[in-house]
């Protein structure tokens, strides 16, 4: 999702102008949803395993990208984008001492939005008629199609919702960070998503704070060299710091923390 959104902004930068990274984002996220789409075919109608469904499209979107990164641009990544989302500073509150000058100078402003989609995302799972539809087709569909409730509809709805908000996450950060696109760019971030959301405990709020969690050990890894208390450590275990501390936390958190119940496992309807 993040080559999506690197490739329409470098086609269209010249259209749209500093609108672009804000088209580029629905761009990604209409990708996302419509490779969501096929898992939603695979598991929901054809009843596939939802792990190998989801493993073989993603080696199957991140092949294909590469590929056509290679056609389009004849090298190994594409060029840089010119309109991108900016860091900002925050009037008032970056004066604030200490807390100013780690959260409001010079963050990216979509660290703001994403925490805004955090609790969006908890309002709507848990606050709404749709969230409880939604999460009662993920604990029990049996009970849930008993009262009457979609559940083939219900998991696609789900399903779909999932990718197009991955595709906003992919063109996010691609816009944000790298600004380009290669074979390096996402570098296992959307397997630390996955860890934030065990960590998390499926929780959106809990999966901002192991967000957060996760990005300081990043930051530690990038920076941590000019601190005084880190500097003496050698810098390669800095930078494997963000992995070991993912490994850790699913260790001591993926046995305590409860799935939906019918995560991973397909409806039939009468069974």
């Amino acid at each position: 999702m993040a080559f999506s959104a690197i490739v329409f902004n470098l086609t269209f930068q010249n259209v749209f102008g500093a609108l672009t990274p804000w088209i580029s984002l629905i761009a990604a996220m209409l990708v996302g949803g419509i490779f969501s789409l096929v898992h939603a075919v695979a598991t929901i109608n054809f009843r596939a395993d939802h792990v190998i469904s989801g493993v073989a499209i993603n080696f199957l979107a991140t092949g294909l990208s590469l590929f056509l990164v290679k056609v389009i641009y004849d090298k190994g990544q594409t060029d840089q984008i010119s309109y991108y989302f900016g860091k900002p500073d925050i009037p008032v509150l970056k004066d604030i001492p200490f807390i100013g000058e780690i959260f409001f100078t010079n963050v990216p402003i979509m660290s703001y939005v994403a925490i805004l989609f955090a609790i969006l995302s908890w309002f709507i799972i848990y606050k709404t008629r749709f969230g409880l539809r939604l999460r009662s087709v993920g604990e029990h569909p049996l009970a849930a199609d008993t009262m009457g409730i979609k559940v083939r509809f219900m998991r696609y709805q789900g399903v779909i919702i999932s990718g197009i908000l991955g595709g906003l996450g992919g063109a996010v950060y691609a816009q944000s960070f790298t600004l380009d696109f290669g074979h390096a760019t996402i570098s296992g971030q959307g397997y630390m998503a996955l860890a934030a959301m065990i960590f998390g405990k499926w929780n959106p709020l809990g999966a901002m704070g192991a967000a957060i969690f996760f990005g300081f050990a990043q930051c530690l890894a990038i920076t941590g060299g000019s601190l005084p208390f880190f500097k003496e450590i050698p810098d390669i275990y800095l930078q494997i710091a963000p992995y070991v501390l993912t490994i850790l936390a699913l260790v001591g958190f993926i046995g305590k923390a409860e799935a939906p119940k019918a995560d991973g496992v397909n409806y039939i309807k009468g069974k």
